[in-house]
């Protein structure tokens, strides 16, 4: 059965620790969409496209960039290969990341808790290897999270569970004994088609009725203004 709790109440997860916890990266740890929507926008302007807006950002939100830059690619007609836009996409989010990266603050309050614990964590993302280390060294989450997986380290990225179970694999752990901290419904559909628990934390509201989310173990339907490190770790042990 999925719980909705609403900030500060918990519901009791069906089944108990050994627990590792997996976190995707944007929208999820840190509000990078921004940065990614930026990076996006003044990419596509170089080849002539000035009306992306944010609306056409939240598409992708969940898949991996180049995935994403596939799909713009053929929808915008661009001529350049996509290794070019990706390399050019990943550089403009560098800068704009290394100048600002917040993290959620119940979030971080979740990983030191987390940390303190002793429960293993790591980051499994559909961005590049690059960007996750830019991210986690810019915020000091590297201090608590030194494992992350890209999609571009696995031969296909979410809703597809490739990255989760490469994830688990680093990790020594069974998939069935970890939990995915999710934003988008792809990332949560990888998830649970990795056999792993997922924590859904919807980054665009609207998506909180996705099927991916409904199956979620654990649903914030109100998204990061209503998910608590403590309701999560309530859940989390049981």
């Amino acid at each position: 059965m999925t719980s909705h709790p609403s900030a500060g109440r918990a519901a009791v997860p069906a089944s108990p620790a050994p627990v590792h916890v997996v976190f995707d990266l944007d929208g999820t740890l840190v509000d990078s969409e921004p940065n990614y929507y930026e990076a996006g926008r003044r990419l596509l302007a170089r080849y002539g496209v000035r009306d992306f807006g944010w609306e056409e950002h939240t598409r992708f939100i969940g898949i991996g960039t180049r995935e994403t830059l596939t799909a713009l690619r053929a929808e915008y007609g661009i001529d350049a290969p996509v290794d070019e836009l990706l390399a050019g996409k990943n550089a403009l989010y560098l800068e704009l990341a290394g100048a600002s990266t917040d993290v959620f603050p119940q979030m971080r309050a979740f990983v030191e808790r987390l940390h303190a614990a002793g429960v293993p964590m790591a980051v499994a993302s559909g961005s590049s290897r690059a960007a996750i280390g830019a991210v986690l060294t810019v915020t000091g989450l590297d201090a608590y999270i030194p494992l992350y997986v890209s999609a571009e380290e696995v031969p296909r990225g979410k809703p597809e569970p490739d990255v989760f179970l490469e994830t688990a694999r680093r990790m020594g752990a069974e998939p069935a004994d970890c939990v995915v901290l999710e934003d988008a419904p792809p990332g949560a559909a990888a998830a649970h088609a990795a056999g792993m628990r997922c924590i859904a934390v919807p980054y665009v509201p609207k998506t909180a009725s996705d099927p991916a989310f409904e199956a979620a173990d654990l649903l914030f339907t109100g998204g990061q203004s209503a998910f608590t490190a403590e309701a999560a770790y309530t859940w989390l042990i049981g």
